[in-house]
Protein backbone atom coordinates (compact mmCIF):
# COMPACT_ATOMS: atom_id res chain seq x y z
CA UNK A 1 0.00 0.00 0.00
CA UNK A 2 1.22 3.51 -0.84
CA UNK A 3 1.63 5.92 2.05
CA UNK A 4 1.66 9.70 2.05
CA UNK A 5 3.04 12.25 4.47
CA UNK A 6 1.51 15.56 5.55
CA UNK A 7 2.65 18.29 7.91
CA UNK A 8 0.37 20.64 9.81
CA UNK A 9 1.84 23.70 11.53
CA UNK A 10 -0.20 24.62 14.58
CA UNK A 11 0.84 28.29 14.51
CA UNK A 12 0.06 30.17 17.72
CA UNK A 13 -2.10 27.36 19.16
CA UNK A 14 -1.06 26.08 22.59
CA UNK A 15 0.41 22.57 22.02
CA UNK A 16 -0.69 21.39 25.49
CA UNK A 17 -4.28 22.51 24.85
CA UNK A 18 -4.33 20.93 21.39
CA UNK A 19 -2.78 17.58 22.35
CA UNK A 20 -4.53 17.40 25.73
CA UNK A 21 -3.32 16.67 29.25
CA UNK A 22 -0.73 13.88 29.08
CA UNK A 23 -1.32 13.83 25.30
CA UNK A 24 -4.87 12.54 25.84
CA UNK A 25 -6.19 14.07 22.60
CA UNK A 26 -3.23 12.70 20.66
CA UNK A 27 -3.90 9.21 22.04
CA UNK A 28 -7.55 9.51 20.94
CA UNK A 29 -6.42 10.29 17.39
CA UNK A 30 -3.96 7.40 17.41
CA UNK A 31 -6.66 4.97 18.60
CA UNK A 32 -9.03 6.06 15.80
CA UNK A 33 -6.49 6.45 12.98
CA UNK A 34 -3.68 3.89 12.56
CA UNK A 35 -1.51 6.60 10.96
CA UNK A 36 1.78 7.66 12.51
CA UNK A 37 1.45 11.03 14.27
CA UNK A 38 4.55 12.87 15.50
CA UNK A 39 4.66 16.33 17.07
CA UNK A 40 7.95 18.24 16.80
CA UNK A 41 8.94 21.89 16.34
CA UNK A 42 5.34 23.14 16.50
CA UNK A 43 4.40 20.82 13.63
CA UNK A 44 2.30 17.65 13.44
CA UNK A 45 3.75 15.12 10.96
CA UNK A 46 1.28 12.55 9.66
CA UNK A 47 2.08 9.36 7.71
CA UNK A 48 -0.42 6.78 6.51
CA UNK A 49 -2.87 5.70 3.82
CA UNK A 50 -4.14 8.59 1.63
CA UNK A 51 -7.82 8.43 2.65
CA UNK A 52 -6.88 8.05 6.30
CA UNK A 53 -4.51 11.03 6.23
CA UNK A 54 -7.12 13.25 4.53
CA UNK A 55 -9.63 12.45 7.27
CA UNK A 56 -7.04 12.96 9.97
CA UNK A 57 -6.12 16.35 8.48
CA UNK A 58 -9.80 17.36 8.62
CA UNK A 59 -10.04 16.36 12.28
CA UNK A 60 -6.87 18.20 13.31
CA UNK A 61 -7.84 21.35 11.41
CA UNK A 62 -11.24 21.29 13.12
CA UNK A 63 -9.55 20.84 16.50
CA UNK A 64 -7.42 23.91 15.78
CA UNK A 65 -10.54 25.85 14.77
CA UNK A 66 -12.41 24.92 17.99
CA UNK A 67 -9.37 25.74 20.12
CA UNK A 68 -9.09 29.15 18.49
CA UNK A 69 -12.80 29.95 18.90
CA UNK A 70 -13.33 28.61 22.41
CA UNK A 71 -9.87 29.14 23.84
CA UNK A 72 -9.93 25.55 25.03
CA UNK A 73 -10.40 22.02 23.69
CA UNK A 74 -12.09 19.30 25.73
CA UNK A 75 -12.13 15.55 25.34
CA UNK A 76 -15.82 15.83 24.42
CA UNK A 77 -14.93 18.27 21.63
CA UNK A 78 -12.42 15.84 20.16
CA UNK A 79 -14.89 12.94 20.45
CA UNK A 80 -17.54 15.02 18.65
CA UNK A 81 -15.16 15.98 15.84
CA UNK A 82 -14.10 12.36 15.33
CA UNK A 83 -17.76 11.28 15.41
CA UNK A 84 -18.56 13.75 12.63
CA UNK A 85 -16.00 12.00 10.45
CA UNK A 86 -17.30 8.56 11.42
CA UNK A 87 -20.86 9.57 10.45
CA UNK A 88 -19.77 10.49 6.91
CA UNK A 89 -20.07 7.94 4.08
CA UNK A 90 -16.90 6.63 2.47
CA UNK A 91 -15.76 8.80 -0.41
CA UNK A 92 -14.96 7.48 -3.85
CA UNK A 93 -13.84 9.14 -7.06
CA UNK A 94 -12.38 12.62 -6.85
CA UNK A 95 -10.11 12.76 -3.78
CA UNK A 96 -10.91 16.46 -3.42
CA UNK A 97 -14.53 15.63 -2.60
CA UNK A 98 -14.10 14.78 1.07
CA UNK A 99 -17.52 14.05 2.57
CA UNK A 100 -16.11 14.04 6.09
CA UNK A 101 -15.26 17.67 5.48
CA UNK A 102 -18.84 18.29 4.39
CA UNK A 103 -20.02 16.73 7.65
CA UNK A 104 -17.68 18.92 9.66
CA UNK A 105 -18.98 21.92 7.72
CA UNK A 106 -22.47 21.17 9.09
CA UNK A 107 -21.33 22.78 12.31
CA UNK A 108 -22.76 26.31 12.37
CA UNK A 109 -20.86 27.44 15.43
CA UNK A 110 -19.04 25.79 18.32
CA UNK A 111 -20.91 26.44 21.55
CA UNK A 112 -19.52 26.43 25.06
CA UNK A 113 -20.06 22.66 25.30
CA UNK A 114 -21.15 21.16 22.00
CA UNK A 115 -21.18 22.12 18.33
CA UNK A 116 -24.43 23.55 17.01
CA UNK A 117 -25.54 22.05 13.70
CA UNK A 118 -28.81 21.10 11.96
CA UNK A 119 -30.22 17.79 13.15
CA UNK A 120 -33.15 17.30 10.77
CA UNK A 121 -33.67 17.74 7.03
CA UNK A 122 -35.93 20.77 7.68
CA UNK A 123 -33.30 22.38 9.88
CA UNK A 124 -30.74 21.86 7.12
CA UNK A 125 -33.12 23.53 4.66
CA UNK A 126 -33.46 26.40 7.15
CA UNK A 127 -29.69 26.91 7.35
CA UNK A 128 -29.32 26.76 3.56
CA UNK A 129 -32.08 29.33 2.99
CA UNK A 130 -30.56 31.74 5.51
CA UNK A 131 -27.22 31.41 3.69
CA UNK A 132 -28.89 32.32 0.36
CA UNK A 133 -31.48 34.90 1.39
CA UNK A 134 -31.57 38.11 3.42
CA UNK A 135 -34.99 37.54 5.00
CA UNK A 136 -36.16 34.12 6.21
CA UNK A 137 -39.33 33.27 8.15
CA UNK A 138 -39.13 30.14 10.34
CA UNK A 139 -42.60 29.01 11.39
CA UNK A 140 -43.43 25.98 13.50
CA UNK A 141 -44.07 24.53 16.95
CA UNK A 142 -41.94 24.86 20.06
CA UNK A 143 -38.79 22.79 20.29
CA UNK A 144 -37.94 22.67 16.59
CA UNK A 145 -34.75 24.75 16.95
CA UNK A 146 -36.01 27.86 15.15
CA UNK A 147 -34.58 30.38 17.60
CA UNK A 148 -31.54 28.37 18.72
CA UNK A 149 -30.28 27.85 15.17
CA UNK A 150 -31.02 31.50 14.32
CA UNK A 151 -28.78 32.64 17.19
CA UNK A 152 -26.06 30.18 16.09
CA UNK A 153 -26.17 31.50 12.51
CA UNK A 154 -26.01 35.08 13.77
CA UNK A 155 -22.94 34.32 15.91
CA UNK A 156 -21.27 32.53 13.00
CA UNK A 157 -21.85 35.58 10.78
CA UNK A 158 -20.42 37.87 13.48
CA UNK A 159 -17.34 35.71 14.02
CA UNK A 160 -16.60 35.58 10.30
CA UNK A 161 -17.03 39.39 10.00
CA UNK A 162 -19.99 39.09 7.63
CA UNK A 163 -21.92 41.40 9.98
CA UNK A 164 -20.80 43.92 12.58
CA UNK A 165 -23.49 43.33 15.18
CA UNK A 166 -26.41 41.16 16.22
CA UNK A 167 -29.85 42.53 17.16
CA UNK A 168 -32.19 40.22 19.09
CA UNK A 169 -35.75 41.40 19.61
CA UNK A 170 -39.11 40.12 20.74
CA UNK A 171 -42.56 41.63 21.39
CA UNK A 172 -43.37 41.95 25.11
CA UNK A 173 -47.11 41.42 24.80
CA UNK A 174 -47.36 39.43 28.02
CA UNK A 175 -46.68 42.52 30.13
CA UNK A 176 -50.18 43.84 29.67
CA UNK A 177 -48.90 47.33 30.49
CA UNK A 178 -46.47 49.93 29.20
CA UNK A 179 -42.84 49.01 29.80
CA UNK A 180 -42.32 52.49 31.18
CA UNK A 181 -44.40 51.63 34.26
CA UNK A 182 -42.41 48.50 35.09
CA UNK A 183 -39.63 48.80 37.73
CA UNK A 184 -35.93 48.89 36.91
CA UNK A 185 -33.86 49.95 33.91
CA UNK A 186 -34.60 48.87 30.34
CA UNK A 187 -32.79 45.53 30.69
CA UNK A 188 -34.63 44.69 33.92
CA UNK A 189 -37.98 45.64 32.40
CA UNK A 190 -37.69 43.38 29.36
CA UNK A 191 -35.46 40.63 30.80
CA UNK A 192 -38.34 38.15 31.47
CA UNK A 193 -39.59 38.43 27.89
CA UNK A 194 -36.15 38.13 26.30
CA UNK A 195 -35.02 35.21 28.49
CA UNK A 196 -35.28 32.56 25.72
CA UNK A 197 -32.98 34.61 23.49
CA UNK A 198 -30.55 35.15 26.36
CA UNK A 199 -30.54 31.40 27.10
CA UNK A 200 -29.63 30.58 23.51
CA UNK A 201 -26.81 33.14 23.41
CA UNK A 202 -25.51 32.02 26.83
CA UNK A 203 -25.18 28.45 25.54
CA UNK A 204 -22.74 29.65 22.89
CA UNK A 205 -20.93 32.65 24.43
CA UNK A 206 -19.14 32.73 27.82
CA UNK A 207 -20.79 35.14 30.33
CA UNK A 208 -17.84 37.56 30.50
CA UNK A 209 -17.60 37.78 26.72
CA UNK A 210 -21.38 38.21 26.37
CA UNK A 211 -21.31 41.06 28.89
CA UNK A 212 -18.49 42.72 26.96
CA UNK A 213 -20.29 42.32 23.61
CA UNK A 214 -23.49 43.67 25.14
CA UNK A 215 -21.75 46.70 26.65
CA UNK A 216 -20.19 47.50 23.27
CA UNK A 217 -23.65 46.99 21.64
CA UNK A 218 -22.19 44.35 19.34
CA UNK A 219 -24.94 42.07 20.65
CA UNK A 220 -28.07 44.08 21.42
CA UNK A 221 -31.14 42.54 23.04
CA UNK A 222 -34.13 44.88 22.96
CA UNK A 223 -37.95 44.82 22.91
CA UNK A 224 -39.60 45.25 19.52
CA UNK A 225 -41.11 48.59 20.58
CA UNK A 226 -37.61 50.13 20.65
CA UNK A 227 -36.91 49.26 16.99
CA UNK A 228 -39.03 52.06 15.54
CA UNK A 229 -37.14 54.74 13.60
CA UNK A 230 -33.90 52.78 13.30
CA UNK A 231 -32.05 51.65 10.16
CA UNK A 232 -29.92 48.58 10.85
CA UNK A 233 -26.94 48.25 8.51
CA UNK A 234 -24.46 45.34 8.54
CA UNK A 235 -26.49 43.56 11.20
CA UNK A 236 -27.96 40.11 11.78
CA UNK A 237 -31.44 40.71 13.19
CA UNK A 238 -33.64 38.07 14.84
CA UNK A 239 -37.30 38.68 15.65
CA UNK A 240 -38.54 35.94 17.98
CA UNK A 241 -42.16 35.11 18.89
CA UNK A 242 -43.30 36.96 15.77
CA UNK A 243 -46.82 35.51 16.03
CA UNK A 244 -47.37 38.15 18.74
CA UNK A 245 -46.63 41.09 16.45
CA UNK A 246 -49.45 43.17 15.00
CA UNK A 247 -49.57 43.85 11.25
CA UNK A 248 -48.14 47.32 11.86
CA UNK A 249 -45.32 46.01 14.06
CA UNK A 250 -44.32 43.41 11.47
CA UNK A 251 -44.17 46.05 8.72
CA UNK A 252 -42.17 48.34 11.02
CA UNK A 253 -39.66 45.58 11.80
CA UNK A 254 -39.16 44.47 8.19
CA UNK A 255 -38.54 48.03 7.03
CA UNK A 256 -35.65 48.43 9.55
CA UNK A 257 -33.43 46.26 7.35
CA UNK A 258 -30.40 48.18 6.05
CA UNK A 259 -27.48 47.48 3.73
CA UNK A 260 -25.51 44.29 4.40
CA UNK A 261 -28.08 42.96 6.87
CA UNK A 262 -29.98 39.71 7.31
CA UNK A 263 -33.19 39.05 9.24
CA UNK A 264 -34.71 35.87 10.63
CA UNK A 265 -38.28 35.96 11.89
CA UNK A 266 -39.42 33.02 14.03
CA UNK A 267 -42.83 32.17 15.38
CA UNK A 268 -45.51 29.60 16.17
CA UNK A 269 -48.91 30.50 14.75
CA UNK A 270 -50.62 28.11 17.20
CA UNK A 271 -49.48 30.21 20.19
CA UNK A 272 -50.79 33.71 19.48
CA UNK A 273 -51.22 35.77 22.67
CA UNK A 274 -52.73 38.86 21.03
CA UNK A 275 -56.27 39.97 21.78
CA UNK A 276 -58.81 38.12 19.66
CA UNK A 277 -59.64 41.33 17.77
CA UNK A 278 -55.99 41.86 16.73
CA UNK A 279 -54.64 40.04 13.69
CA UNK A 280 -51.18 38.52 13.91
CA UNK A 281 -48.55 40.11 11.68
CA UNK A 282 -46.98 36.69 11.13
CA UNK A 283 -50.21 35.28 9.74
CA UNK A 284 -50.72 38.32 7.52
CA UNK A 285 -47.19 38.48 6.11
CA UNK A 286 -47.23 34.96 4.68
CA UNK A 287 -49.58 35.94 1.87
CA UNK A 288 -48.16 39.43 1.36
CA UNK A 289 -44.47 38.54 0.92
CA UNK A 290 -44.67 35.12 -0.67
CA UNK A 291 -42.90 34.97 -4.02
CA UNK A 292 -40.59 37.95 -3.44
CA UNK A 293 -37.02 37.11 -4.43
CA UNK A 294 -34.68 37.11 -1.44
CA UNK A 295 -37.44 36.21 1.04
CA UNK A 296 -38.02 32.59 2.02
CA UNK A 297 -40.34 30.67 4.37
CA UNK A 298 -39.46 27.48 6.23
CA UNK A 299 -42.24 25.49 7.90
CA UNK A 300 -41.35 23.14 10.74
CA UNK A 301 -43.61 20.46 12.17
CA UNK A 302 -43.58 18.10 15.14
CA UNK A 303 -41.15 15.73 13.37
CA UNK A 304 -38.49 18.46 13.73
CA UNK A 305 -38.78 18.68 17.52
CA UNK A 306 -35.33 18.27 19.07
CA UNK A 307 -36.18 18.92 22.72
CA UNK A 308 -37.24 16.27 25.25
CA UNK A 309 -38.99 13.29 23.64
CA UNK A 310 -42.22 14.24 25.47
CA UNK A 311 -42.47 17.57 23.62
CA UNK A 312 -43.59 15.78 20.44
CA UNK A 313 -46.21 13.83 22.43
CA UNK A 314 -47.45 17.05 24.05
CA UNK A 315 -47.83 18.70 20.63
CA UNK A 316 -49.72 15.62 19.39
CA UNK A 317 -52.08 15.74 22.37
CA UNK A 318 -52.90 19.41 21.85
CA UNK A 319 -53.49 18.84 18.12
CA UNK A 320 -55.92 16.00 18.88
CA UNK A 321 -57.71 18.15 21.45
CA UNK A 322 -58.10 21.04 18.98
CA UNK A 323 -59.45 18.67 16.33
CA UNK A 324 -61.96 17.22 18.78
CA UNK A 325 -63.18 20.68 19.80
CA UNK A 326 -63.51 21.69 16.15
CA UNK A 327 -65.55 18.55 15.41
CA UNK A 328 -67.81 19.16 18.43
CA UNK A 329 -68.46 22.74 17.30
CA UNK A 330 -69.39 21.53 13.79
CA UNK A 331 -71.57 18.63 15.00
CA UNK A 332 -74.74 20.60 15.87
CA UNK A 333 -74.55 22.34 12.51
CA UNK A 334 -74.27 19.02 10.67
CA UNK A 335 -77.22 17.52 12.61
CA UNK A 336 -79.51 20.54 12.11
CA UNK A 337 -82.44 20.08 9.68
CA UNK A 338 -81.80 21.08 6.09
Amino acid sequence: MDYIERRIKIGEADPAALLGANDAHLHMLESRFPATIVFRNNTLSLRGAPDEIRQLESVINEMLYVLKRKGMLTTSDVEEIIALVDESPTTTGDPQQLTSRQSLNDVIVWGRKDPVRPRTARQREYVEKVARCDVVFAIGPAGTGKTYLAVAMALAALRSNRVQRIILTRPAVEAGESLGYLPGDLFEKVHPYLRPLLDAVSDMVPPDKLKNLNEKQIIEIIPLAYMRGRTLNNAFIILDEAQNTTIGQMKMFLTRLGQGSKAIITGDVTQIDLASSTQSGLLDVQSILRGIEGIEFVYFDKSDVVRHRLVMDIIDAYERSQQQRAQQQQLPLEQSPQ
